[in-house]
């Protein structure tokens, strides 16, 4: 990180950030008693903004509902008071799968004051990747929605054998009414448990290049940690009076509850949200209508915006600062968010386990097309070779960082052996290779092992594989990451199919829509080649990487 930056700027300057000068460094600044809570709506409330806006929730058929800071508080305590009547509190493990909807943002909320960790659970997930994350972590408590909870309700019992309680949106069974219990007045008795910075706030599952996914504990710390960050590579805007947030990223995973929801509500701003599935003319109109100024989006959702050559000539755009991540931002992308949407376009990189090493701010330096960025401030950041050693400027290595790092979680839950996998020495691995020029800005190469990174989702081979095995056809399957120009990489499935099935396009079909189903669409395969048989490494696996070569000639 460049301290030469940040040379002009005084104590309350960087304080504002998030940030300290201590012993000519600079340092983030993370509180031991920092809670999710205390610096989003907390803040707010504490501030005198009880009815400043806070979210705004587009339903289906367009009509608008709009909450006040004070409003969401008041739901989330109403609803922390009815799980603690259920028996939950400290150390708890709350099930989050009621997706881009009002009720997900309350109910994070509702759990700081439990001092419970929320689990974040996708609706995109199909039942075996919702009951493998449900059943690793053993949770009790669900809540969830009518049209996520609907299908699931008959097989519940097998699927979800740990689940006490269910409480759904708009229910439609026996299940309490989540939007009746966030109605209901706040009790006068009611005392908040709020924990500290190095308590669970969240669980988080996230794939890895083997097996299935891993819980990912992360103290609440991890919002103080990422507020530096968050501050640049929003351009040093969020404070804007007109600033409103917006991004189509699920709130269950990283990009659109930590960059976005949570740093709305850090910078007390109104986040907006829909369910609506992303499609760029519906893009455009929705920020039009809502006049949303900052926003989260994958690379592919920006290439996909692109397909508009002149956005300014068809929209009245209130929208002045993209940030991104999840995958390389190609240097032709980045020139039309600038001269044809005409807005600041900061890249950003980091992983779930440690984020927010790398990246951009265009109000403090330049950037460089189809560059990463440099180290932002507070992290140190080096590249290095398989033995740990730093390798020179121009020289390829991978992305380590001291396993002190602010952002740092707090571990995989109940996996050991992944946790230390991570390390190499007193550094957290990354698996990701760069370079880095003389000016310290970093430049991505690719992956060092298998993980797929697909449209900004992380998606690990294993679970896709043991998903197709799974299938009456399927014999032998490899999956691998196959390069795109519009998605980084897409899923490929290579198969050896059982004696007596045919490798046809309805056959290609029927496994795609397997994996889709059981798991998630976008870990379903785009492509799917039969074969007769397989080339296999020195311990008697299928070789990847082979795979991988023979897409890249």
């Amino acid at each position: 990180m460049n301290v030469e930056l940040f040379e002009s700027w005084t104590g309350d300057d960087l304080a504002e950030i998030g940030l300290a000068r201590r012993e000519g460094s600079i340092e983030i600044d993370i509180l031991h008693d920092a809670n999710i809570y205390h610096m989003t709506v907390g803040a707010q409330i504490k501030a005198g903004r009880h009815d400043a806006p806070a979210m705004i929730f587009e339903a289906a058929d367009g009509t608008v509902k709009r909450w006040s800071f004070g409003e969401i508080d008041a739901q989330a305590t109403a609803l922390a008071a009815d799980l603690r009547a259920r028996g939950y509190g400290r150390g708890d493990l709350i099930g989050l799968h009621t997706g881009m909807r009002p009720e997900t943002a309350i109910a994070h909320m509702a759990v700081c004051k439990l001092g419970a960790t929320a689990v974040t659970l996708s609706q995109l997930y199909g039942p075996d990747a919702l009951a493998h994350a449900l059943n690793h972590c053993q949770a009790r408590c669900l809540l969830s929605t009518e049209a996520a909870w609907a299908p699931l309700r008959a097989e519940a019992t097998g699927l979800f054998p740990y689940l006490k309680d269910i409480l759904v949106s708009d229910a439609d069974g026996e299940e309490p009414d989540l939007k009746e219990i966030l109605s209901k007045p706040v009790p006068a008795d009611f005392e908040p448990h709020y924990t500290g910075a190095d308590d669970a706030a969240l669980l988080m599952y996230t794939s890895g290049s083997t097996g299935m996914p891993k819980g990912i504990l992360h103290g609440h710390r991890v919002l103080a940690s990422y507020r530096p960050s968050i501050s640049l590579f929003f351009n040093l805007s969020m404070d804007d009076e007109d600033a409103v947030f917006w991004s189509p990223s699920d709130w269950a995973w990283v990009g659109g509850l930590l960059d976005m929801l949570f740093p709305a509500w850090l910078a007390g701003r109104p986040v907006v949200t829909s369910e609506a599935r992303f499609k760029a003319a519906w893009v455009y109109d929705f920020m039009t209508r809502h006049k949303v100024t900052h926003t989260f989006l994958a690379p592919t959702a920006i290439k996909r915006l692109a397909e508009t050559a002149e956005p300014r000539a068809e929209f009245d755009l209130s929208l002045r600062v993209i940030c991104t991540g999840g995958e390389a931002l190609a240097a032709e992308t980045l020139a039309w968010a600038e001269n044809k949407l005409g807005v600041v376009c900061n890249e950003f990189y980091g992983m779930t386990e440690v984020n927010h090493l790398i990246g951009n701010c265009a109000a403090l330096y330049p950037r460089r097309p189809g560059s990463m960025g440099i180290a932002y401030p507070g992290h140190d950041v080096r590249l290095v070779d398989d033995a740990g050693n730093d390798v020179a400027v121009g020289e390829q290595g991978e992305i380590v960082t001291p396993a002190t790092s602010p952002t740092r979680y707090l571990g995989y839950l109940r996996n050991a052996e992944k946790d230390a996998e991570l390390r190499l020495g007193d550094l957290m691995r990354t698996h990701d290779l760069a370079v880095r020029d003389a000016d310290g800005y970093f430049w991505y190469k690719g992956r060092s092992d298998d993980l797929i990174k697909s449209s900004g989702f992380r998606i690990g081979p294993a679970e896709i594989e043991d998903c197709l095995l799974a299938h009456p056809a399927v014999a032998e399957v490899g999956v691998i990451g196959k390069p795109d120009p519009d998605r980084g990489s897409i899923v490929k499935a290579f198969i050896r199919l059982r004696v007596g099935f045919t490798g046809d396009d309805a056959l290609s079909a029927d496994l795609k829509t397997h994996v889709r189903d059981r798991l998630a669409p976008y870990k379903a395969p785009r492509e799917i080649a039969f074969v007769e048989d397989f080339e296999m490494t020195s311990s008697g696996k299928i070789n990847r990487r082979a795979l991988r070569a023979s897409e890249s000639t």
